[in-house]
Order: structure tokens, then C-alpha cells, then sequence
């Protein structure tokens, strides 16, 4: 954390080696390897981003069945990589994570986007960007459709809901989200361990904005 070479893919996998000691990153890259070769077998070239980002949507939501976990959202396995593989299914932030390592796979560049509550991907490439909501089947938004999301939360829509989050910040929002879903299930230990982390990047991320 305090090196501050913060890489999404390494970042998401050693947060789960926390957690499962023993695993295997090998074992997951190749699972997001193969994932990014069917949707190679299905692109035509040339295909816009949109039209990449629905191949992928068709592989990864159809083909391979994954999806947000709806009925235990707060299961801490929601949050670790290996279980969202394995299991087919895990939240926001963990599923816009292996959309966008698959997508660069292929050689699509997609961004994390951290809106309150929920994460999502967005490209910036081509006229118009768009977003992809993982979590829920890798619908697609217009930039005028995540301002009425927010607005029907009450949420007034700024600059900062809409552009891509930096790689710290969203590791640091997935060790939240793994302090929360601890603590709801009464595991002090875990909760602990992943606030530690939290700590440091919020400390990491204060001396940074003050040099």
C-alpha cells in the first residue's frame, strides 16, 4: 500500500491471498484467460467498443452464467476473486474488476466506476462514453441514465460519480466492503485485519495529496 504501485489485478488477487493463504494466482489468471479467448473467438474485427463489450457480456454473463449475488450480498466470499470464479457470482465491485481484466485481455481498455452504493465499468473510447453494469447483467447506460439513477436516490449527480476511480481507491473499497460484510456476520478478527488496510491507504492517500 505505501508503495503506492497499485496494480487491479495484483491488488485484487493478493487481497484474497488474505484471506485463502494457498492460493493459486496462476489457477485465476487462467480462468480470465480463458474467459478473454471465447470472446476473441466471437469478436468480428472490426467491431466498435460497444459491440466488444456485448461479446463480452454474452460470455460472461450467458456463457459462463455469472451474476450478482442478490440473495448474500454480504457474504465476504462476494468480495474475493476466486470465489467469485468459482462460484459464478459476487458483488459490484468484484464483477466490474473481472469485466475489465478480461476486457483487457482482449485489448479493450474499460474503467472502474465508483458510484454511491454500487460500481460499475465505463469506457471512454469512441463519441460517447457508456457503462456497463455488471452486477446486473452487464446492462448498458447512457451518461444521461447514471445521472437519473442517482437523482432517484436522492443522490445530486457530480463530475467525480461519473469519471474513473483510481486503482487505490478501489482496492481500498473493497477492503471496506470486506470490514462491513465481517462485522455483519460477528467475525471481529477478519473485520480487523481488513480496517488495518483501510487505515493505510487513507493515511497512504492523505501524505500523497499533501507532498
Amino acid at each position: 500500500i505505501r508503495g503506492l504501485h497499485y496494480d487491479l489485478e495484483t491488488g485484487f488477487f493478493l487481497i484474497n491471498k488474505v484471506i485463502s493463504p494457498d492460493l493459486q494466482i496462476n489457477v485465476l489468471r487462467r480462468q480470465l484467460d480463458e474467459m478473454a479467448r471465447r470472446c476473441r473467438e466471437i469478436i468480428v474485427s472490426p467491431s466498435s467498443e460497444r459491440e466488444r463489450c456485448k461479446v463480452i457480456n454474452r460470455i460472461l454473463f450467458h456463457e459462463f452464467g455469472f451474476r450478482g449475488d442478490r440473495e448474500d450480498y454480504e457474504n465476504p466470499l462476494n468480495s474475493c476473486m476466486d470465489a467469485v470464479l468459482r462460484r459464478r457470482r459476487g458483488l459490484p465491485i468484484t464483477l466490474s474488476v473481472m469485466y475489465i481484466l478480461v476486457a483487457q485481455r482482449i485489448g479493450l481498455d474499460l474503467e472502474p466506476i465508483g458510484l454511491p452504493g454500487h460500481f460499475m465499468v465505463a469506457c471512454f473510447h469512441g463519441e460517447a462514453p457508456f457503462y456497463i453494469d455488471p452486477f446486473d447483467g452487464g446492462r448498458f447506460h447512457e451518461l444521461g441514465g447514471i445521472r437519473e439513477l442517482l437523482e432517484a436516490q436522492n443522490i445530486s449527480p457530480e463530475l467525480y460519480h461519473v469519471v474513473p476511480v483510481p486503482v487505490g481507491e478501489v482496492l481500498c473499497r473493497a477492503c471496506r466492503n470486506l470490514v462491513a460484510h465481517f462485522e455483519s456476520r460477528g467475525q471481529a478478527d477478519w473485520a480487523n485485519r481488513f480496517r488495518v488496510f483501510v487505515q493505510e491507504f487513507e493515511r497512504t492517500h492523505q501524505r500523497e495529496s499533501q507532498a
